[in-house]
Parts: structure tokens; sequence; C-alpha cells
């Protein structure tokens, strides 16, 4: 997420109330999640695990819970909650905005569009030219949707990331401030839910085709022509490249890429990145012929221990 001007390191300390190492004047120009920071950007980190990934990483300001040596070229809030700290930032930068009209007078929308009853647009959204919109759509702030695209009643773009961390007294959530992105000739079916991201884009592209009941996590970028079916659940921060087609019931783990021309077999569990230009199968998942193989083979086990009788 970037900010609308450029900030001083000291006038972000002074918004979260906390002490700074670095230059007063340090510029700060956004803020990212770890995997899409760049230069000028704050990136928080709550754990000891993750500190050297954060102070290395790309981002020139970290949020952390701890006064460390910091990095030459960069400079540091020192917090003792920085993921508190960092929803504090969110909902300043990016607040709620209450909308009561089903169509945000801030919003955009080309001509051509057509929009049926009772769909919710809301504030910033952009909509292309000669898109269809069925009834019942709920697109929330930010969202940005290309030319020609069709949604089917009921589906739900820019909810929030399912991301939370636990305290002892329940789950504290992670603000969202991200957007939803929707290329150019996409279709999404009914009933379809795709999350914004934390702080960056989750991204549909160009010609992706989706089923009904499909689920895509925060911050996960779909590239161009991919075919996905119906009930399958795409976790946050999941690369998908072009040309990918995903069979129904597929589930992933976050933070993977599946590569470009991959299929992948229905009720398959996508525990780790494959490789584009092959097909897969199963839980864990294996090329579908290795699979299949394993398959047969099992069912040979009867007659197998009926001869060593």
């Amino acid at each position: 997420m970037k900010f609308q001007k450029i900030y001083s390191l000291e006038e972000i300390a002074n918004i979260i109330n906390c002490e700074y190492v670095g230059d007063a004047n340090f510029p700060v120009s956004g803020m990212n999640e770890i995997h899409v920071v760049e230069s000028g950007d704050i990136v928080f980190v709550d754990h000891p695990k993750y500190y050297d990934k954060a102070l290395n990483s790309a981002a020139t300001i970290v949020l952390i819970n701890k006064n460390v040596a910091c990095p030459e070229g960069k400079a540091l809030l020192i917090s003792d909650d920085p993921f508190r700290d960092f929803n504090k930032l969110t909902n300043y930068f990016k607040p709620f905005q209450f909308s009561n009209v089903s169509i945000a007078s801030s919003a955009s929308i080309g001509s051509g569009t057509v929009i049926q009853p009772n769909s919710f647009i809301g504030n910033h959204v952009v909509i292309g030219e000669n898109c269809l919109i069925h009834s019942n759509v709920s697109i929330y702030d930010y969202t940005v949707i290309g030319n020609n695209v069709i949604i089917h009643a009921g589906t739900v773009l820019g909810a929030d990331a399912f991301y939370y961390k636990k305290r002892p007294e329940g789950y504290d959530q992670l603000l969202s401030g991200g957007r939803v992105v929707i290329k150019d000739n996409v279709g999404i079916g009914a009933l379809c839910t795709i999350d914004k991201g934390v702080t960056g884009d989750t991204t549909i592209g160009e010609g992706t085709k989706i089923d009904n009941q499909v689920h895509v996590g925060h911050d996960t970028v779909i590239g161009k022509k991919c075919l996905i079916a119906s009930q399958t659940g795409i976790a946050g921060c999941v690369i998908i490249e072009d040309e990918v087609t995903i069979w129904g019931q597929v589930g992933t783990t976050s933070g993977i890429t599946i590569g470009a021309k991959a299929v992948i077999l229905g009720q398959t569990g996508v525990t780790k990145s494959v490789e584009g230009g092959k097909s897969y199968f199963g839980t864990p998942i294996e090329e579908s012929r290795e699979k299949l193989k394993q398959l047969a083979n099992i069912k040979k086990i009867p007659e197998i221990l009926n001869k060593l009788k």
C-alpha cells in the first residue's frame, strides 16, 4: 500500500507513538508485507525467527519489537507490539468508509456496463467497459475491474484477509488495506469469494475463467487464461502462472507457486510448489501418472498377500 505522499520517519513514529532509530526525516512512502516490500516501505516483524528476513528485505523501514542494530540505509520503528501498530497504520491511511447507497458516488463505471439489482459497489471502485455484474454481487472499496468482465450472482470481491495473531484473549485480526484487481475478459462464477490483499493486490489475470463456489485468498496472483473449477480453495500469497488448469475441489497451502500450463486434477491437495507443463494429482501432490500407478499397485496388495499364504 503506497501513501498519497512521502512521510518522514518521525511523522510515522508519532502516529503509532513509538520510538525510532534513524534520521527523523528518513522517507517513508508505504507499507507492505514481507513478500512484496519495496524501498520506502514499512514491514513489521514480531518474532526473533523472522528478524533477519525483515531486516534484510527490500523494506527500508522495519517495525520491530526489539532495539537491534539498524542496517545501513534503513530505519527502525521500535514497538512493544508491531502487529497492533501495523494495524494502526492501516487504519490511519485507509480507514473503513461507511456507505449507505448501493453504488458509491466515488465509484467509476465504464460505458456499456450493466449492474443488476441488489448489487453493492463500494467506495472508489473502478469498473471498466462492457461488464456484466449480476444481482447480489458485493464489490468492496478500491476494487479494480477491467473491461468485458462477467461476475455472477452472490460473488464477493474484497473481503478481509484471513490473517490472525493468537492472543491470550483470542484472535486478533490483521486489518486489510489492499485491493482486488480483476483484469480484462475475466469470468467469475456464482458465490465466489476473492479476498483483498493485506497491503497489496489480489490479482486475477486477463482471460481467466473461474467456476462457481471458488475461494481465492489474500495477495494471491492468478495469471492469464487460467481455468479454475468449482469448490477450489486457493490460500493466500499463492502464485498461479499463466494457462494453469485447476479442477474441482482442489485445495492449496499458502505461499506456493503453480507453474505455467500445469494441470491440477480434482481433489488434489497442493502442498508444495509444482513445475509447469505437467499434470498432478493426490495428497500429498505428485505427478498424476506416478500417483495413479501407486493407487493401482495398492489394489494388488490383497492378491500379493494371497500368493504368500
